[in-house]
């Protein structure tokens, strides 16, 4: 039975608060029970308090117990995956398949992240021997490690109910750091944050963890979000979600007497250039596969090929011809809620409305979704894209515009103005080897993936990924939100300078106890 709670150092309580939040079908335009209330900003508060009691044993737990917790996380939430699937089609409008997907994302990362906590290296260790009889000076012994921050805030997203909420991403990887997490779920689907909670609090029990190594919370940004960022407890931020979110976010973060990192991911148009030999050899294949890409998930992906870029010619008109068919052929889709449905509508409209900007197609739809919407492709070409800056500006959702060059040039000189990408995508054949070369050098520049021959949608977990990218899709470029490597987000360097072995942590220690990788005078291995 879902209750409507908050949880308070990992324990049931009810919200203090003015507002209410409360979930809606985006497919039938109903209401969901039950209602939730938000928390007080003393709950709040409460809720950062109990993670920073929790962080100073916690963060000190052997690895396997840290590794155990998460698999117990990932253990509990397939134990109520029946209700938890039910639930998020319910208040999100997700197809089943699709979530049942997802969830198998959310618990194989956690599970990811429990074998790189057991494995150890992600520490970094670095060792170098003291030189006593150094000159003109002696060396002493120094060893580097990495300790946690303290207590993480997490931000659920709209579109990955759980892959990106309560227990998703940046939790797994803030508690794999050795971090309570406090969690301000997303208004859009209080209903599932409260079953995934319930599973988290179940592991907690069972592995015997600090309570306040998690919370949850719900409230809109005045009574919740911007007291639990400036709460002087908080020591990171992760957050997915919009432009204007985020950059809040940052600002609160600032704005404290003592400034903390936050990891918003935010807006991205993730660009395709298809270069001449690759419309050559497969114009229309291209133009099915795009679609594809950008209706996915009615293209409320982070991923979703916003713009194409492409010289002008017969092949291109080839490619936006069985690109327009495609499109014409998909149907009304739900969005994930009411406002992502008329935000979405509003920037289909600007672009119908732009001056030199062309309606390739559109899907079909009846109307008969309450936040229903269709696909939508533009065509336009460089002199008024570079013309018009909003023009290169996210809309979420299913719409893409097409953009017309004069030349390969005009591609290089298109994507050096862009900005900040989680993705950029390069389609490539006979010919086209320097252009490519050219072009991976400048997209590497402004995003944190560079794909060839394929399309951006769908992100691997794995220990290579990397989801993030300069500005504006994240606020920091230098990491990621999927991927083992997101952990360093949450950890920084500490050095030990001839200090006895006792007093060292246990990885830093002569004979390697722990058997991990480290880097002594220079020399990698496990010794």
């Amino acid at each position: 039975m879902l209750t409507g709670a908050q949880f308070i150092g990992s324990r049931r309580v009810s919200g203090e608060g003015d507002g209410v939040v409360r979930g809606w079908n985006p497919t039938t335009g109903q209401p969901l029970e039950p209602m939730f209330s938000e928390a007080s900003t003393a709950q709040v508060a409460a809720a950062a308090e109990a993670a920073w009691e929790a962080f100073g044993t916690y963060r000190l737990l052997p690895a396997d117990r840290r590794a155990a917790f998460l698999s117990a996380v990932a253990d509990e939430l397939t134990a109520v995956a029946e209700q938890l699937v039910a639930r998020v089609v319910e208040e999100t409008g997700i197809p089943a398949a699709r979530v049942q997907g997802e969830l198998a994302r959310t618990t194989g990362q956690l599970r990811l992240f429990a074998e790189v906590v057991r494995e150890g290296s992600w520490i970094m260790p670095r060792l170098e021997t003291a030189l006593p009889n150094r000159t003109p000076l002696p060396r002493p012994d120094l060893r580097q490690g990495r300790v946690p921050l303290g207590p993480v805030a997490v931000f659920g997203a709209s579109n990955f109910p759980l892959a990106f909420s309560v227990a998703g991403g940046d939790t797994a990887s803030a508690w794999a750091a050795g971090c309570p997490v406090v969690v301000k779920a997303h208004p859009s689907h209080p209903g599932t944050s409260e079953i995934v909670a319930g599973a988290v609090v179940r592991a907690i029990e069972q592995e015997d963890m600090p309570p306040g190594v998690f919370s949850m919370v719900h409230g809109g940004p005045a009574a919740v979000a911007v007291p639990l960022v400036q709460h002087p407890r908080i020591r990171a931020v992760g957050f997915t979600g919009s432009r204007t979110a985020g950059l809040a976010l940052v600002r609160a973060a600032a704005e404290r007497p003592v400034p903390i990192p936050v990891y918003a991911e935010m807006s991205s148009v993730n660009p395709v250039i298809l270069l001449p030999g690759a419309l050559a050899e497969r114009a229309a294949e291209l133009g099915r596969s795009y679609v594809a890409s950008l209706v996915t998930g009615q293209g409320q992906l982070c991923t979703s090929p916003g713009l194409i870029f492409a010289v002008d010619s017969d092949d291109l008109d080839t490619f936006v011809r069985f690109a327009a068919q495609a499109v014409s052929d998909t149907g009304e889709g739900a969005m994930l809620s009411s406002s992502i449905c008329a935000a979405y509508g509003q920037g289909v409209a600007r672009l119908r409305s732009t001056a030199g900007v062309t309606e390739v197609a559109t899907g079909t739809g009846g109307g008969s979704i309450a936040a229903g919407a269709v696909a939508t492709v533009f065509d336009t070409g460089l002199q008024t894209f570079q013309g018009d800056p909003t023009l290169a500006e996210e809309v979420f959702g299913a719409v893409s515009l097409i953009v017309r060059t004069g030349s390969t040039d005009d591609l290089m000189d298109a994507v050096e103005r862009l900005e900040g990408q989680l993705t950029a995508t390069i389609h490539h054949g006979a010919g086209d080897e320097d252009a490519t070369v050219r072009l991976r050098e400048r997209l590497e520049l402004i995003a944190g993936r560079v794909l060839f021959d394929g399309w951006p949608t769908g992100v691997e977990v794995g220990h290579a990924m990397v989801h993030g990218g300069p500005f504006p899709a994240t606020s920091d470029g230098r990491t990621t939100s999927v991927g083992t490597l997101a952990i360093e987000r949450f950890v920084r360097p500490v050095v030990y300078q001839a200090a006895p072995q006792e007093a060292l942590p246990p990885v830093l220690r002569d004979g390697n106890p722990l058997g991990v990788w480290r880097q002594v005078d220079g020399v990698l291995g496990r010794h």
